[in-house]
Order: C-alpha cells, then structure tokens, then sequence
C-alpha cells in the first residue's frame, strides 16, 4: 500500500531518506573534488618521483619497498596540498566569487566551517603520516608547505605572500625549488639508507626549478586579473598587464633549457625538471 492513512509508507520514508543521502554524498564528494583540484597533483607527484631518482645510483634500489615510500611520500604531500587548496579558498571567497565562482567555498557548496575542518584535517594527517614515516626531512617538506600555503593566503601583517609580487615570487620559488632538498634527504638518508651527499644533479634542480618558478609567478594570475583587480590584489600581470608576461616567459624558458641542454647531458637531469 503506497500511503496509509493518508502518510507515505515507511518504507517511502527510508527511500527517500536514502536518496537524500546519497544526493548529499554526491554534492559534497564534487565539491571537495573541486576544493582539492586533483588535475593539478600531476606537477606534485612528477616533482616527488623525479627527486626519489636523484640518489639511485642502480637498477637495483629500485625496490618494491623503495616505491612504497615514494608512494607515502606523495600522499601525504597530496594530503598537505590539500590544506594549502583550502586555505586559500578560505582566504579568498569574495575574490572567487569574481575570478572562479565554480570553487566550492565561493559556490557556497561548502560552509566556512566545513573548509575550516578540511583545512584542519588535512594539515594533522599529513603531519602525521610524515611523523609515522620517521622521517625528519619529510615532515620538514611537510612544515614548509604548510607554512608557505598559510603565509600565501592568509591576510595577516607580514603575511598574505599572494599580495605581492615579490613574496609570491618567493613562495613559488621555495615550494618548487628549495623544498626540493628535504626531499632529496629523506630519499638517499631515511629510504636508501645512504650518507648525505649534495650532487650536482640536485643543485641543478634547484636552481633550474627556481628559474622555472620566474615563469610560473608570470602565469599562474593572468587568468584571475579582473578579481585581482578589483580587490586591490598587485600581480605581476596586473603590473606588467595580461599580455606583456607571455613576452618575458619565451626569454626565461629559452635560457633555462639552454642550461638544461649544456648541464644535464652527463647528468641524466630530465629526471629533475618537474618538481
């Protein structure tokens, strides 16, 4: 009997509590999905398995136990990325609202208070899982992702990075470029079991990705002028204006490779250009 007394049956009642349910599941995995940008790990994960290759030094330290760690390793930096996603979001509704009104947070699709729990949430599993690792140089990569994510974003004196061009220069520059040595640490030390050596494929990852995140600073707010704009936010583009960075990147990535090309033919460097 489909009603009684008038009622849906108990049965309607569990049905469409379930649907309901499932309707929310759907709605928030899509959101959190859209807070975490997932497409954008590739650089994340390339930059970690390419750094796990500098201290192999032969076919057989590639173990099956040596890729489970650089599987951990990847997680739990994903996992801290994904506090560096929130807490931006957090930062910057009212300009999302503007640039990108499809994030989660600008949406409404999540509450202040649930990417404030995500943001949390995220930051103590990733440090944990670094704790777990033993690994001090893991949780320091970890710690300098979470601070230069908060110092980025987060508008407070001395910090709010994104703000100028310089410090945003100086974020990119540390997360792509400097933090690419605990990493490198953590690899030959705590997973290989080597005695720190400094090579010159490492060094020149560094100073390559430092080059490389110049262009990344370049780039990476074109597309968000108009929000920028209108709260006050002074990015390169909004400085030099939306067209003049594409003139500049060709120049920088050409003399990069050149220092690719002449540096890494004995050094097998492909390996570390995407960190």
């Amino acid at each position: 009997m489909a009603l009684q007394d008038g009622y849906p049956s108990k049965s309607q009642d569990e049905n469409i509590v379930s649907t309901s349910f499932v309707d929310v599941l759907t709605k928030k995995l899509d959101a959190f999905y859209r807070l975490c940008r997932p497409y954008a790990w590739t650089s994340i994960i390339l930059g970690i398995v390419s750094t796990s290759l500098l201290p192999v030094e032969t076919l057989a330290d590639l173990t099956p136990t040596f890729l489970i760690e650089v599987l951990k390793a990847i997680v739990a930096t994903l996992t801290m990325n994904i506090f560096v996603r929130a807490i931006n979001q957090l930062s910057d509704i009212e300009i999302d609202k503007v640039n990108k009104p499809n994030l989660p947070l600008a949406s409404g699709d999540f509450s202040i208070g649930e990417g404030i729990a995500i943001a949390i949430i995220s930051t103590l599993t990733s440090l944990a899982m670094g704790v777990m690792l033993r690994s001090p140089p893991l949780v320091i990569a970890l710690v300098i992702r979470w601070i230069v994510g908060a110092a980025y974003s987060i508008d407070l004196p001395l910090l709010r990075w994104k703000a100028s061009p310089l410090m945003a220069v100086v974020a990119i520059i540390i997360l792509n470029g400097i933090n690419v040595l605990p990493y490198f640490v953590h690899f030959q030390k705590y997973v290989l079991g080597r005695h720190l050596v400094f090579t010159k494929p490492l060094l020149f990852s560094v100073i390559f990705m430092g080059i490389f995140s110049v262009v990344l600073a370049f780039l990476k707010d074109i597309p968000d002028v108009e929000g920028d704009k209108e709260f006050g936010i002074r990015t390169l583009p909004m400085i030099l204006g939306k067209e003049r960075p594409y003139i500049y990147v060709p120049d920088v990535e050409k003399s990069s490779f050149k220092h690719t090309i002449v540096e890494s033919l004995h050094e097998i460097a492909s390996m570390q250009l995407l960190s």
